[in-house]
């Protein structure tokens, strides 16, 4: 696989001209479109949602980033067999079918076009209470975030973004390390890169490199 050294600014530009390309498609079908941003907490995938989000803002598109953060399950459910268990962190953390009902549903064909921007607040161990956003036909929400790969999500472009197994323990604070082996799960058994549209690698963040934008 060859890989093509971008910067984080470059690489939204040209994920962002796609899919502005994309909403333009007569035959695309739904009138709004979902974006992937994958990856680790270390792999900060939120540096390029927020930057994809602003190159498509001005491109005249109205975006919403969602960080799956904002769809943690209670900490009843996650803690159920202890702080630190893999299994749990890895298939039990994220509440994948409020995703589905609130942020992917949503923008099917014929949808609501209502997207709830977060449910949980892992703080406080309470309902957000957010109000939901309407966005209008063109918009375009990012979702942001690990395991996004392998719910069959109807995404219209993903990213992942992947740390070697070096850099993910470098990057990773030592209190949550114990989250490494779920990832070197992850991309085994899912193999996020591949299912991905694009794979981007971070190893060194000053310095991405990319497949580049699918044809």
């Amino acid at each position: 696989m060859q890989l093509e050294a971008i910067t984080w600014e470059g690489m939204a530009e040209r994920l962002a001209g796609h899919l502005d390309g994309a909403a333009q498609d007569p035959g695309g079908g739904a009138p709004w479109l979902r974006v992937a941003v994958d990856g680790a907490p270390a792999a900060g995938t939120e540096v390029l949602a927020d930057r994809l989000a602003d190159a498509l803002r001005r491109r005249g598109r109205s975006v919403l980033v969602v960080p799956t953060g904002g769809f943690l399950r209670p900490a009843s459910l996650r803690f159920e067999y202890g702080r630190r268990d893999v299994d749990a962190y890895l298939g039990g953390w994220y509440d994948t079918a409020a995703l589905w009902r609130e942020v992917i549903g949503p923008l099917d064909p014929g949808g609501s076009g209502r997207v709830l921007p977060d449910l949980w607040d892992p703080v406080t161990d309470r309902a957000t209470r957010s109000p939901y956003v309407a966005l209008p036909v063109g918009g375009v929400v990012i979702l942001h975030g690990p395991f996004l790969m392998g719910h069959w999500f109807p995404f219209d472009l993903s990213v992942h973004v992947r740390l070697s197994a070096g850099a993910l323990v470098r990057r990773t604070p030592e209190g949550e390390r114990w989250t490494v082996p779920a990832f070197a799960r992850y991309e085994a058994e899912t193999d996020p890169g591949s299912a991905a549209d694009v794979l981007v690698r971070a190893d060194d963040p000053r310095h991405p490199a990319w497949t580049g934008v699918p044809d």
